[in-house]
């Protein structure tokens, strides 16, 4: 491999570094942690690219680095919210005002906050997919099938478009 492990570093930063925030931020619900995770997830990079040979695009080493970051993160955790397989949320966040006019800054929270609620592995093939990688992509990083990569994201678009089809109505069903 002719490029250094500075080179390899600063082109995934050029590259990736907006992703790495997102995933942290998906992650870890309060800022000030999500910049530390953030950070891990550099460091990790950084010290990871010597061991870097090419046998995988950089971009899939990059991801698999932050993957194992980010679960190593959330398993150390010791509070916050019970994480529950994904077919046995029942209750989802609370819907915004639609007639605010954060209601944009409203759904983005509570997407948000659906997959902070999601095992890790199902809250990290989510986010991938919303960086607009492809199943095949995310079962090389996550380490589940091509397959099961395409059920978990079709299941979680799923709840997502039921829980905003919802009609909301303060607090009470006709």
């Amino acid at each position: 491999m002719t490029q250094t492990v500075d080179q390899l570093y600063r082109q995934a930063g050029e590259e990736f570094a907006p992703a790495l925030a997102r995933l942290a931020r998906a992650v870890e619900r309060d800022a000030e942690k999500a910049r530390d995770l953030e950070q891990e997830m550099h460091c990790a990079l950084w010290t990871s690219l010597a061991r870097f040979k090419g046998d995988c695009a950089l971009k899939t080493w990059v991801y698999r680095v932050a993957h194992n970051v980010a679960a190593d993160h959330v398993s150390k955790a010791t509070r916050g919210p019970k994480k529950v397989p994904l077919e046995e949320i029942d209750a989802l966040p609370a819907a915004g005002n639609p007639e605010s006019d954060a209601a944009e800054a409203l759904v983005l929270q509570q997407v948000a906050q659906l997959i902070r609620a999601l095992p890790p592995v199902d809250a990290q093939t989510i986010v991938l997919w919303l960086e607009g990688e492809s199943a095949a992509e995310i079962a090389e990083i996550t380490g589940l099938s091509s397959g099961a990569v395409a059920t978990r994201v079709h299941r979680i678009k799923a709840l997502l478009a039921e829980y905003f089809d919802q009609p909301k109505d303060k607090g009470a069903k006709a």
